[in-house]
Formats: structure tokens, sequence, C-alpha cells
């Protein structure tokens, strides 16, 4: 098999596959993404990635911003003809807020000035209080702007190229919200990659019609009271391959990547691979998926997914699965957080910044983009290739030496 040479960093033994780096602040001028290390051919749009965009915005209880925001997006660089050429993608993500309020270009003017308005009154589980304490400055915005949720908007757009990759390899992610505040989803039927449109159609991007009202619920009671909610979502990537990760060093395991991943999104605290909590209280005799050989297919089976797809750092080839749970939001609608002004020392609340009464719902699609990211890198690191039909052949090629059929 064609396989790339690795790239090794100046310091130390980290292969550089595929890697995305965003800029930009919420309330600036936009965000952008460059995207390295697709290869060749990949069919990539801006409809494509508008469409991705756009189910970030779903979800009940989303602030008043999320019905009129609409991402304008602009290909600077690495696709001609819908394809890409195998240099850095770059996206531009514009602000549509930006146009319609001077406010913003007086406020997040790059010239040198001073604001009018600075926030002193840090918010209890933001970055504002740390952010300004590490820095040095002396205005929250400093900090706020740029750990924003809205950097997820890019992320999603680097997500989307991933998602690319994947579908031509055979391998779909999804994600459903399976907790919201109390209230959980009881179902113990998973959605699959043709149930996507059922998900997103459901005002909760809940698969069971049952807990999504019991989630709608929560959020009412939630708004009513000026409150916040958060939540889990669970994560399933569909046609894994066998083999993506290592078990050779701690940063080439499978789910140490997904858990760090899923981990950088804003305001989630906890990571969940498989039923890794649930098994934690079991005998040993009752916490692993049993090993069966399947005639008919020509390859190993697993009776059950406690071990949500992974086993020693290394993806088994059954679904993959992983959770991710968001703490409610640090901006209430109706400010009761205890906190001091920077300035006078004084105890006070916190600031109010524009705010959701939950964000779960969309945090799921940034939860995909982000296990998308992690599989594509592990893909290309483990077939190479230089345009996707080498990265497809290669992935074929390595198949059938383990006796199981190309899929795609």
């Amino acid at each position: 098999m064609d396989r790339p040479p690795d790239r090794h960093s100046a310091g130390g033994s980290v292969t550089l596959v595929l890697r995305y780096l965003t800029a930009g602040e919420s309330h600036g001028q936009g965000l952008v993404v460059t995207v390295e290390g697709l290869p060749a051919g990949l069919p990539l749009t801006v409809e494509e990635i508008g469409g991705e965009l756009a189910r970030r915005r779903l979800g009940y209880g989303r602030g008043p911003r999320m019905r009129f925001e609409q991402d304008e997006l602009t290909l600077l660089g690495g696709v001609r003809h819908g394809r890409t050429l195998g240099s850095p993608v770059a996206i531009l993500i514009g602000n549509s807020e930006w146009k319609r309020s001077d406010r913003w270009h007086e406020e997040m003017s790059p010239a040198p000035g001073e604001t009018k308005e600075p926030l002193t009154q840090p918010r209890p589980g933001h970055a504002d209080l740390a952010g300004m304490q590490k820095y040095g400055f002396t205005d929250a915005r400093d900090v706020l702007e740029r750990a924003s949720a809205r950097e997820t908007a890019a992320r999603v757009a680097a997500g989307t190229c991933a998602k690319a990759l994947l579908a031509h390899i055979g391998v779909s992610v999804l994600s459903h919200v399976i907790r919201m505040g109390g209230a959980v989803s009881k179902s113990a039927e998973r959605p699959r990659p043709e149930d996507l449109e059922r998900v997103d159609a459901s005002e909760v991007r809940c698969f069971d019609e049952a807990g999504a009202q019991a989630m709608v619920e929560e959020i009412k009671a939630a708004a009513k009271d000026g409150d916040s909610l958060g939540g889990v979502v669970e994560v399933l990537a569909y046609g894994v391959p066998v083999g993506l990760g290592s078990h050779v060093h701690w940063d080439r395991k499978l789910d140490a990547a997904l858990a760090q991943a899923l981990m950088s999104i804003q305001a989630v605290k906890g990571v969940e691979i498989g039923d890794g909590f649930e098994v934690a209280g079991r005998r040993g005799s009752q916490a692993h998926d049993p090993i069966h050989w399947d005639p008919a297919s020509g390859g190993y089976t697993r009776a059950s997914d406690l071990a949500g797809g992974i086993e020693g750092g290394i993806s088994s080839g059954e679904l993959v699965v992983a959770r991710a749970a968001m703490k409610p939001l640090a901006t209430l609608n109706r400010p009761t957080l205890a906190t001091v002004d920077t300035v006078t020392k004084e105890g006070t609340v916190s600031f109010k910044e524009r705010t959701d009464v939950t964000a779960v719902p969309a945090m799921g699609v940034v939860a995909e983009t982000m296990v998308a990211l992690v599989l594509a890198t592990e893909a290309l690191r483990k077939f190479g290739g230089d345009s996707v039909d080498e990265l497809v052949r290669n992935r074929d090629a390595y198949l059938v030496s383990l006796g199981l059929p190309p899929r795609g």
C-alpha cells in the first residue's frame, strides 16, 4: 500500500496527518478555519458546509440570535470546481451581526483604542476570570469573545470536510441527545445513519419521542425561571474499520484522542467511551464484549458494545460509541450567580451576555464534528494516500488482507 511518510514535530513524535486551525471572535468580522491534510479529489461545496452549519443552529431552547443568524460562507482556497486540490482548504464564515451593528465595529475593532463598556463582573463557570488573570486583562470581553461557543461554527466547517472524507470509506457519524437536565431518554434503540433526518426533526434532537417531550418540558421550566440546562449527547460512528488508533503510545490511542476532542468542546465536562462508567461498577465477567466468529461474513463480531467499539486504543470494527456531558451554560437570563467586581472587589452578580436556555442539541452536532475529525485523521494515518481514490484503494487492500470484503 502507498503510505505517506510520517511528519514529525520539531520536539517529538506527534504525527500531523489532518490538522485544522480556527481564528476569530464571537462578535468579530468572522471566523476562519484552515484544514490541512485533506487528499485531492474530495467533493466539497459551500452548500454542503452550509447545511452542516444550519444543523448546528437547531434545538429548542436556543436564543433569538439563532433565528436570524445566517452563516455567510466563502471557500477561500484549496477547492477548485467542487473538489479539493490536496492543498490546505481555507474557509471564511462571515458574521452577519457585524454588518448590522455599529456597536461591534467599535467594540471589536482591531485598530488601537479602548472599550467604553468594560466587563468587570466575571461569570462563574466561564473562562472570564481565569482568562483575565492569566493574560493580564482588565476586560472580560478580551477572554469571552474567543472562549465563546461561536468558535464551534469553524469546527463544524472543518468537520464537514472530515465527514465527506469518511463517507468515501463507508463511515457515518451522527449524534442524538439522551439527557436534558433531569429528563432522560429511556429507549434502548439507537438511530442509524438513515435516521438522521428524524433526529434533526426533533426539537431537542432526541430519537425517543417520549424522552423528547420530557426534555422540552424541562427546557420550558428552566426558561420560566431564567435558568439554563445541561445534558448528554451520544455520538455514534458506523462503519469504522478495525485498526484505527494504536496501543503503542498514549497519544495514539483512539479512545484517548476522542476523549480529548470531545472534552475540548465549550462547556463539556465529562466524556464516556461505550459504557465506561457503567462497567466500572461491574465484575470483569460482566464488563467485556464476547468475541465470536461469523462464518457468513468471514469476520469477528462482538456480542455487545460495552467497550464502545474500541479495545486497547484500537477500533475493533464494531459501532464506535462516545458520550459527552455538557454543563448548564454559565450565562443566565436572570443573572443570579454571585461574583466579584474585579475593579471594586465588591460582591455582585455576573453580567449577562447573550445566551440560550440550553445548547445541548447544537453541542451534539459539534460532537459529531470532533469525532469525525479524529476518525478521519486516524484513517489517513492508517491508509495514507495523496488522493481520495488512493485512500480508498489502500483501505480496500487492507480489508482484503484481513479476509474482509471492501466496503464504501
